[in-house]
């Protein structure tokens, strides 16, 4: 069991997860900037002599390609499932259909991106979790926390693996591979979202060992200079399972895209994709109640109140957007007047049902003055005002705390701050750009090119060749987007991405997300329909 294991990592180029992912997602950027600086893209003309699906069928079925071991031949070192001396070698290239190959580049990338990934995870437990010297710095409660239950991470991954490889070794041609994805999510990837939910208190730890005990500094940076490493962080290792079944989801979703329609293969690929996305939301879920629930707590501390007191801690209670915007004073006739004291300073708390408004005071306390539910927020942009009313917007509070209507007239320090905080008071208010979910035939579109991490909960984080739809942007460098394979929106940085130009490949990258997401449409339909009886 564990030799076979041995073999197959053996015959994987020395890619540790983390440089094949970035690899990987490199190439997808490249070749999505090569098609979108095409304006014509080429199609095979007609005439051009290509089997039939029936006739490929028929010949490979003729031709009885023999049963191979390619995950154990220790000599190969691979990439792409047509470059494998056994593939290249039967015969099948030139009788499979181009649509074909590409299927089974995508099926192989998912099993070979898991061998990567077992071998990372081997690295984090055999060089790091089980380090001598390590063990004897770390108290056991440390080490719960810092390592979590990451053996029974690698214990699924292994189990997966062994599966994979034994679907690919049946034959050349791999027949599926979505059908084990679905069985393993079903079974064994609860484990997933144990990690991932124990990332925040692993994420403190980590901090705090390294600032506590200098000890476990030194023997950590130690640790990564070893060449095993290849220069990749002890961080880097301890954020892989997360990162993987994000990936692996997006690694489906890939077949789904190259499958045919109607057919047994896109039946296991939507099954598998479904699973998969409920697991990752209940991994996202897991992080965000753990970070939430002490966000509400560090600021139910910070607020006193001169109106009557709302309780702030809540489970479906969680902080949208915090910050610092200018309240215009007095009556609407002195707009005009230039004065310092035109504008005095309110701070905001916008949760997802309630806004509370405060002025701040000494000692790092918020004085409450004002309330509402955020569904009976109301907001207005005020345009060509003059410089000094540059960035000012109308906030309208349809019932506040005194259950009478309150208007205010507040000012943001950009733009780009005005547009995210109006957008976060009402979500329902229309953005320039009309979202993927109304079903536009065009909409602008951007790819990332450099990962971003959110700095604020209205942002989005982003990874490298994620595609969003541009729903609004400022002149100041900020967009408003909502990601193609979640549908997750947030603000984020024009110059971590790169628009996409070509029709063709925008109305290509719609087309295929309603694919992926057909299974969950036909559910809201459903639903919608029972809902209206």
């Amino acid at each position: 069991f564990s030799c076979n294991l041995s073999d197959l990592l053996c015959s994987f180029p020395g890619l540790l997860y983390q440089e094949y992912r970035d690899k990987s997602t490199r190439e997808e950027i490249e070749t999505r900037r090569l098609q979108d600086s095409q304006t014509d893209t080429e199609e095979t003309s007609p005439s051009e002599e290509t089997p039939s699906e029936a006739e490929s069928t028929s010949t490979i079925e003729n031709k009885t390609p023999p049963q191979i071991n390619l995950l154990r031949n220790s000599n190969s070192r691979f990439n792409l499932w047509q470059d494998l001396p056994e593939v290249q070698n039967s015969g099948v290239l030139s009788i499979l259909q181009p649509d074909e190959i590409k299927l089974q580049e995508a099926m192989f990338e998912l099993v070979t991106s898991e061998a990567s990934y077992y071998k990372s995870l081997n690295l984090l437990v055999s060089h790091f979790m089980e380090n001598e010297r390590l063990k004897k710095i770390l108290h056991q409660s440390e080490a719960h926390i810092l390592f979590s239950n990451v053996l029974d991470v690698m214990a699924v991954s292994e189990r997966f693996l062994l599966d994979l490889e034994q679907r690919v070794e049946e034959n050349i041609v791999i027949s599926d591979v979505c059908d084990i994805v679905y069985q393993h999510t079903v079974n064994h990837f609860s484990v997933y979202i144990t990690y991932v939910s124990n990332q925040t208190y692993q994420e403190r730890a980590y901090k705090q060992l390294l600032q506590d005990k200098p000890a476990f500094r030194e023997v950590i940076s130690q640790l990564e200079l070893d060449p095993k490493c290849k220069g990749l962080s002890f961080s880097s290792f301890l954020i892989l399972p997360f990162q993987r079944i994000t990936r692996l989801k997006l690694l489906v979703q890939n077949i789904l895209k190259k499958v045919e329609e109607k057919s047994d293969r896109e039946s296991t690929a939507l099954d598998a994709h479904k699973e998969l996305e409920t697991v990752v939301k209940a991994c996202n879920e897991g992080v965000r109640k753990m970070s939430r629930t002490e966000q509400m707590i560090s600021i139910q501390k910070k607020l006193e109140f001169k109106i009557k007191s709302v309780p702030i801690i809540s489970h479906s209670r969680w902080l949208l957007k915090q910050g610092e915007l200018q309240q215009m004073n007095g009556p609407k006739t002195s707009r005009t007047l230039r004065t310092k004291k035109l504008f005095r300073e309110i701070y905001l708390f916008l949760f997802n049902d309630l806004l509370v408004i405060c002025r701040q005071i000494p000692g790092d306390k918020y004085q409450v003055f004002d309330s509402a539910p955020r569904g009976l927020l109301r907001v207005e942009e005020l345009e060509d005002q003059g410089q000094s009313l540059a960035n000012v917007f109308i906030l309208r509070l349809l019932e506040n705390a005194d259950d009478r209507e309150a208007s205010y007239m507040l000012k943001a320090s950009s733009q780009s701050e005005m547009k995210r905080w109006m957008i976060s008071l009402a979500p329902n208010r229309r953005t320039k750009f009309v979202s993927f979910t109304s079903r536009l035939v065009d909409c602008p579109q951007i790819q990332c090119v450099h990962p971003y991490v959110a700095q604020q909960p209205d942002e989005l984080s982003l990874e490298l060749a994620d595609v969003l739809n541009i729903l609004d942007k400022t002149d100041d460098g900020w967009i408003f987007g909502e990601r193609l394979h979640d549908q997750e929106r947030g603000w984020f940085p024009s110059s971590m991405g790169e628009e996409i130009l070509n029709p063709k490949i925008r109305a290509q990258n719609l087309k295929e997300c309603f694919r992926v997401h057909k299974s969950d449409d036909s559910q809201r339909r459903k639903l919608g329909s029972r809902n209206r009886q």
